[in-house]
């Protein structure tokens, strides 16, 4: 065999082989900043693989599972009338590293996954699937509403119903694993949940659902929470009741619902969404009935907080790339790292990819609190959570986009990972509520829930001009708050560069067309 021409690969460097995990050693002094010594001690072992794996097969597998999407069959060859979604391969063995391997639906649940006595807490799963995401996004969206629907029925449902599924929603053997999803928008109820026009009907000690669900992802799945109004209910949120869902019903028969067909998607293009029609479906009602949606709202706000760690990763998978590509692309006679204007770009593509970690891992640490009790720390996670929403996914759409720019022409084709990354980021900013929708969310858990009156970060100016703010002016609000709370965090985390950096491009007034000197963040790019 004809070794590799050592010029042709200086020219088209590629990452692929890379340990994602060993590339970011920024990372693992975070995670000594923000996990317990043990807690970290035991996990790392799982982090050098899982790095390994997502530089390398899990990036293979995901680019060839975007090549090869979902496809819904109706009948079986016999001729019977029978649906089922067949998924490549592929997609298969990313689901066995997610849920089997690594546990990473089960782990917050029950304990002894990877060899943890305990359930593990919420960082511990952040920032795994941190790293897994960096390699592929579609799998992560059935993985947390798994997750995250398991913590719902936890939470409301009664044992009984909690029994029966919460171990198929635990299971780490794929074969008897239950995934979750989450059945809520329709034609006529996206953001407006209150128009939701799908009927509950009483019957014996169940209930059958009747209506259509336009965007339901993992649309195959075992179990899905679903929004429904029960007859002679009022108008809005206030008559809506939650409803557990199954696939099969407990005698094995297949439950009365069908998908119509699955979406052509512009990214996650792996994982099957489609469109479901209930037809007399049989459901059971979870918790109390006036308040479907506050106890459906859990679910949203934990989809939201994994929205928001998704985008951070796939960033951090932008920048690891362009970093790569910039100290080894050879440009007029140097690599690209060693002008100046390459290194303004890179830092300019630092600040919220940093900014959004930190404020990802910041915002676990306080879950587990406020899951403990601790309401200062609930009050904060409510505010946390919408805010990642917002803000990292909308700078991971630009961060993937100028990332691929540092790579050029070569990025913009579907072989490398740039243009998945580009495709996938665009999601966020609109599943589990639009940048708007999410915005006045973080007003409302200002001006209801007293939250910035629970953060005990310094936040400056950003706190009194968002406690002012009217709703014209949400999105403004939700900037400044999010980049002063990352400010805060860097200053803490002993990254005062990053800081100064954040405040400078973020929140600090300045003549547009004054030069900007950031001579003091260079060694950022060392």
């Amino acid at each position: 065999m004809k070794p590799a021409d050592p010029l042709q690969q200086a020219a088209l460097p590629d990452s692929r082989g890379t340990n994602l995990f060993r590339a970011d050693p920024d990372y693992l002094r975070l995670l000594r900043h923000y996990m317990a010594p043990k807690l970290l001690e035991h996990l790392l072992p799982h982090f050098e693989r899982l790095g390994a794996l997502a530089g390398d097969e899990l990036d293979r597998l995901a680019a060839t599972a975007d090549r090869n999407p979902p496809v819904l069959h109706h009948r079986a060859r016999s001729g019977e009338d029978r649906q089922w979604i067949e998924k490549h391969p592929a997609y298969r063995r990313l689901e066995e590293v997610a849920f089997g391997e690594y546990g990473l639906a089960a782990m917050s649940h029950r304990g002894g996954v990877l060899g943890w006595p305990e359930p593990l807490p919420p960082i511990a799963k952040y920032a795994l699937t941190y790293l897994y995401v960096q390699a592929e996004f579609g799998a992560c969206c059935p993985l947390s509403m798994t997750d995250a629907l398991a913590r719902t029925i936890r939470r409301f449902a009664n044992p009984a119903l909690v029994a029966r599924y919460l171990p198929g929603l635990t299971q780490q053997d794929l074969d008897a694993l239950t995934q979750g999803a989450m059945f809520m928008t329709e034609q006529g109820a996206g953001s407006d949940v209150g128009a939701t026009a799908t009927r509950a009907a009483k019957d014996g000690e169940h209930w059958r659902l009747y209506g259509d669900k336009w965007f339901c992802s993992n649309a195959d799945a075992g179990l899905a929470l679903v929004l429904a109004r029960p007859d002679g209910a009022p108008a809005g949120t206030k008559g809506l009741s939650l409803f557990l869902l199954p696939k099969v019903l407990p005698d094995g028969t297949p439950n009365s619902y069908r998908i119509v067909r699955l979406k052509d998607k512009l990214g996650t293009r792996d994982m099957p969404s489609g469109e479901i029609r209930l037809e007399g479906a049989l459901a059971y009602l979870v918790g109390d009935p006036r308040r479907g949606f506050v106890q459906m709202a859990d679910m949203i706000n934990m989809s939201r907080l994994s929205n928001g760690m998704r985008a951070a990763g796939m960033m951090r998978r932008a920048l690891t790339e362009a970093m790569f590509v910039a100290r080894r692309r050879i440009a007029f006679g140097k690599p690209l790292i060693e002008f100046p204007l390459m290194r303004r770009q890179l830092l300019k593509l630092m600040v919220p990819t940093e900014a959004a970690r930190s404020v990802m891992l910041y915002t676990a640490v306080e879950l587990e609190k406020a899951d403990a009790g601790d309401d200062a720390a609930r009050r904060r996670v409510r505010l946390l959570t919408p805010l990642l929403k917002f803000r990292v996914c909308r700078d991971a759409r630009r961060v993937t986009g100028d990332a691929m720019e540092v790579r050029g022409g070569v990025g913009y084709v579907e072989e490398w990972s740039d243009a998945r990354l580009l495709r996938d980021a665009h999601l966020g900013s609109i599943w589990e509520g639009t940048s708007n929708i999410v915005a006045l969310d973080v007003l409302r858990a200002i001006r209801k829930e007293g939250a910035l009156e629970a953060m005990t970060l310094d936040l400056g100016r950003a706190a009194d001009f968002a406690r002012d703010a009217d709703d014209v002016h949400a999105r403004q609000a939700a900037t400044g708050l999010y980049y002063s709370i990352a400010a805060a965090l860097h200053e803490k985390e002993g990254r005062p560069r990053l800081a100064q950096l954040v405040r400078r491009h973020r929140l600090e007034p300045r003549d547009p067309l004054a030069p900007v000197d950031d001579a003091f963040a260079e060694p950022l790019l060392a």
